[in-house]
């Protein structure tokens, strides 16, 4: 299902579908229509470039449609008799309290406002669905990202714009987007109900993954500023950098019977970027 563009959808081997996922009525036709076995949500709403000062205003329109259309598609599936429903979430939006997180792991919640209040509903929407399973990606590298080649992740890198904060002690996960594919069509064919982290096998603390990015590109070693200052510019998203803790895909290793092709980001990325 797509809302402007099914010659891309086509392009790429499937029969597209024209919806909005913000009318109810025609979400519900959509599905009716398609009668799938399963039914996967990926929407977001992340196609403007990323500004941290306004990460609220960026991430609106992504916290309605996890808000407001994970119901409709969950209740959609239960109509068709779908045999499972998928929705993407994240894996990181764990508290920042000290270790390793597994899925049993609390989140943020309301401590990080709309966005974190988005996740909680989407994920038990998602859970209360037929064969509920929700799929905590890391964050996404690869073609098409913002850590692509022309990636604004990678431009910020190269233009010094991304520098190490505080001691750079935040542990990322990442995950490459051939991988996250993969898992999810693990989940698709034989995935059991339930929550799993889609990360590699090696958290990213940011004072290693960043220089050796630069590295990659070419670029000069980042700066370093202190939390403080970072916190002027960028808000709460400074605490990705300064707080995240390791995820464990342990479990989705485990049951879904999933190896990631790169198991740490370091030859991932350098197997795109060097």
């Amino acid at each position: 299902m797509t809302r402007s563009k099914p010659d891309v959808v086509a392009a790429l081997g499937a029969e597209p579908v024209v919806a909005d996922a913000l009318d109810d009525a025609g979400v519900r036709t959509a599905v009716t229509g398609a009668k799938p076995d399963v039914v996967v949500n990926q929407l977001t709403d992340l196609g403007r470039p990323l500004n941290p000062r306004r990460y609220g205003e960026w991430l609106a329109g992504t916290n309605r449609l996890r808000r407001e259309c994970t119901w409709s598609l969950a209740q959609s599936a239960r109509e068709v008799g779908a045999a499972r429903f998928i929705s993407q979430s994240v894996a990181f939006a764990y508290r920042f309290d000290p270790g390793t997180k597994t899925e049993d792991a609390p989140l943020v919640g309301s401590a990080a406002g709309e966005m974190g209040e988005a996740i909680d509903q989407l994920e038990q929407a998602t859970l209360a669905g037929p064969g509920g399973i929700v799929l905590r990606y890391g964050f996404f590298y690869g073609p098409g990202t913002g850590y692509d080649r022309g990636g604004q992740q990678i431009e910020l890198i190269r233009k010094r714009r991304m520098p190490i904060v505080g001691g750079g002690k935040g542990a990322f996960p990442f995950i490459h987007v051939d991988d996250a594919a993969a898992a999810t069509v693990a989940a698709v064919e034989h995935g059991a109900p339930g929550t799993y982290n889609i990360v590699d096998d090696e958290p990213a603390p940011a004072h290693e993954w960043i220089p050796y990015v630069a590295s990659l590109v070419g670029a000069k070693k980042p700066w370093r500023v202190p939390t403080f200052v970072a916190r002027l510019a960028a808000g709460r998203t400074v605490g990705f950098a300064t707080r995240l803790q390791p995820v464990s895909n342990e479990k989705a290793k485990r049951e879904l019977g999933w190896q990631p092709r790169f198991p740490s980001w370091r030859e991932g990325l350098r197997a795109e970027l060097g």
